[in-house]
């Protein structure tokens, strides 16, 4: 069984951007979105106007919860051969409830991709405004970088 990683958030947290599960690049790395290729880090410094994919790692998350916006995953541990969230079995989600004790200002939550977003409908069901972003994977390869920008500066909105 794998196991993903705690969330990125603060008190001040008012948007979190929930991926499926990390790859196996950001499990050897233990960083979120460690893959050169994905473009997270890029997408949201476009959004935000911030340097992101240059900086350290340690800098990206200051940056990102400085902007009030928080990362984790919709899965606490699965099983799962390779990165393709297709391989995903015997999956556990992680506990949302408590980010109402994390992050008390917490007010949007986005989803990375179709497979994070089978959960959004429990997030607005718990009152959250919601957004289901275009995957920020290299395997999602069908909208070009700029079509992907146009619905994830709704992150910021």
């Amino acid at each position: 069984m794998l196991e993903g990683f705690p969330p990125v958030v603060a008190a001040d947290t008012h948007t979190m951007v929930f991926g499926s599960f990390p790859g196996v690049a950001s499990l050897s790395a233990t960083q979120y979105y460690a893959h050169p290729q994905n473009q997270f880090w890029r997408l949201l410094g476009a959004v935000l106007d911030e340097p992101l994919p240059s900086l350290p790692y340690a800098e990206r998350l200051i940056r990102l919860l400085a902007h009030r916006i928080g990362v984790w995953d919709v899965l606490a541990a699965c099983e799962r051969t390779g990165s393709l969230d297709a391989a995903i079995r015997n999956a556990s989600p992680n506990d949302f409830a408590a980010l109402r004790r994390h992050a008390p200002s917490l007010r949007k939550v986005c989803f990375n991709g179709k497979t994070a977003g089978r959960f959004e409908p429990v997030m607005r069901e718990a009152g959250y405004k919601t957004l289901v972003l275009p995957s920020s994977s290299p395997a999602h390869a069908m909208l070009s970088f700029e079509q992907k920008l146009v619905v994830w500066r709704g992150v910021n909105d």
